[in-house]
């Protein structure tokens, strides 16, 4: 599946709302293509009754209700530490991230897939983002690498172009170089620009797929705006570690 793909169920939302009481539940939509085909911990903790509403209403035995969100969640991953298996975990709402107001982190859930084998141990087999009602998958180590060097190479390919407008050769001297245009130079430049026009042409039917410049398909439409909500996500999460480490289980 691509990394650009994206779910959203505007029906749930609109008849439930999301919030941190069932982000969980949101994730776990038979439709989304994201979530794993195996039952989860998540699951047999739903058939039982139990999930982050239920404990924040009821407690537990430890910890009777009502409680408030936060030790609602800490109940709910200490139930699903109990348990073996695929679990999704919804991890603490970070209060660091640079740029991010209250509101805007309010609307931002992660979503951390780990196959735990014991009460400490996990391993990590995804992180899921929700922005808006809208899912996301966390981009892989080797594609952001890809993406970076793309936008590298592109940006090469520009400052090639425009240094090869300026590239001047004699027979008698070789190669110089001419930055200041002068009016004697109106046809070399109009030449130049040309060649420069052709290839920026050349090197967008090529991103497309030999289409006419411009034209894009609907999917490809939907994947450069996940692509741009992914990067933002990533942007604004880059100085938290709470993907990586998440909160201790108590």
């Amino acid at each position: 599946m691509s990394e650009s793909a994206s779910f959203v169920d505007p029906a749930f939302l609109a008849r439930f709302g999301l919030t941190r009481i069932n982000a969980i539940d949101y994730f776990l939509h038979p439709l989304n293509p994201f979530r794993t085909k195996a039952k989860t911990s998540n699951e047999v903790l739903g058939m039982q009754g139990i999930n982050i509403g239920t404990l924040m209403q009821w407690g537990t035995g430890a910890r009777p209700g009502p409680l408030p969100l936060d030790q609602g969640e800490d109940e709910y991953r200490v139930a699903l530490s109990r348990l073996t298996g695929e679990q999704y975990e919804l991890l603490p709402m970070s209060t660091n991230i640079e740029g991010m107001t209250p509101q805007q982190m309010s609307a931002l859930f992660t979503i951390r897939h780990v196959h735990r084998t014991s009460h400490n141990h996990t391993t990590v087999l995804g992180i899921y983002y929700i922005l808006e009602g809208v899912i996301y998958k966390s981009p892989t180590v080797r594609g952001l690498m890809k993406a970076n060097i793309a936008r590298t190479l592109a940006g090469l390919s520009e400052a090639c172009d425009a240094l090869s407008v300026c590239a001047r050769y004699d027979p008698s001297s070789g190669y110089s170089w001419k930055f200041d245009p002068d009016e004697d130079d109106d046809e070399d430049n109009k030449f130049y620009s040309s060649i420069q026009e052709k290839r920026k042409r050349r090197r967008r039917q090529t991103i497309l797929d030999n289409r006419r410049p411009g034209e894009r398909t609907a999917e490809e439409e939907e994947g450069i705006r996940a692509s741009e909500a992914i990067d933002r996500i990533l942007s604004r999460l880059s100085k938290s570690d709470v993907v990586v480490k998440g909160k201790p289980i108590i």
